[in-house]
């Protein structure tokens, strides 16, 4: 599966979602939305604990701090040893930097901590690791002020948003786009099988199935203007208008 959102994934979903929204913020939206996973010049430059947590070596990550080297430094983009981790799918470099002081909660330039990173990329192990170890599946993250449970939901990753749910993740939390993740699952979905799962496990939950985008369209609604019937049958069976 791939670390980040691509541009012409959210340009797609976004055309479609975005119904009564100005262009502008269409572009804006599908400009900024792609996390930015380290590329390979700069893991080429990471030295001590960057290249360590890149490269999963416990050893390493172990030896570097007892050196005395910041567990929370940071590198050109703000990512730190946690984020590294993370991006490069080392749950067991995630858990040893945890245990040694790192920031859960800290972001880097997209606003995006741990938790949210593995959400995008469907890396359960990961993340299973983060929340395991006390990384909160509850802050405010990414540019559009959602939530790791938010983005899992637009890209219909039913397991991580089961995960998230389970770990307490907010339900209701509503972005600057005015979506929830029970909208953005219809609304930036594409109505197949993962979308309509996740969707069921947040209807099962307890989200509110009242909430509306900024045009005053339910969640309801939305299912039905895009001939989603699956997710209209499992809305009208939780009491949806």
């Amino acid at each position: 599966m791939p670390l980040l959102h691509t541009i012409s994934g959210w340009e797609k979903s976004l055309s479609h979602g975005l119904r009564g929204l100005s262009l502008a913020v269409v572009c804006v939206a599908s400009s900024t939305g792609a996390q930015v996973p380290p590329s390979a010049a700069e893991v080429v430059r990471y030295t001590g604990l960057h290249a360590a947590a890149h490269s999963g070596n416990v050893a390493q990550i172990e030896a570097a701090i007892r050196a005395g080297e910041d567990v929370n430094r940071i590198d050109s983009y703000r990512r730190t040893a946690l984020h590294i981790a993370t991006f490069a799918r080392r749950p067991d470099a995630v858990k040893v930097l945890i245990r040694n002081g790192a920031k859960t909660e800290l972001l880097e330039n997209d606003k995006y901590d741990a938790v949210t990173v593995a959400a995008v990329a469907n890396d359960e192990v990961t993340l299973g690791a983060l929340l395991a170890n006390g990384a909160s599946a509850k802050l405010t993250t990414s540019r559009y002020d959602g939530t790791a449970l938010i983005a899992a939901a637009h890209l219909g990753h039913d397991g991580v948003v089961k995960q998230l749910i389970v770990a307490g993740a907010p339900l209701d939390h509503v972005n600057n786009l005015h979506w929830t993740a029970l909208i953005e699952s219809i609304v930036l979905g594409s109505g197949g099988r993962r979308h309509v799962e996740t969707l069921r496990a947040l209807v099962k939950a307890g989200a509110n199935l009242e909430l509306t985008d900024r045009n005053r369209n339910t969640p309801l609604a939305l299912a039905r203007e895009r001939g989603y019937t699956e997710m209209v049958k499992i809305l009208l069976e939780a009491g949806a208008k």
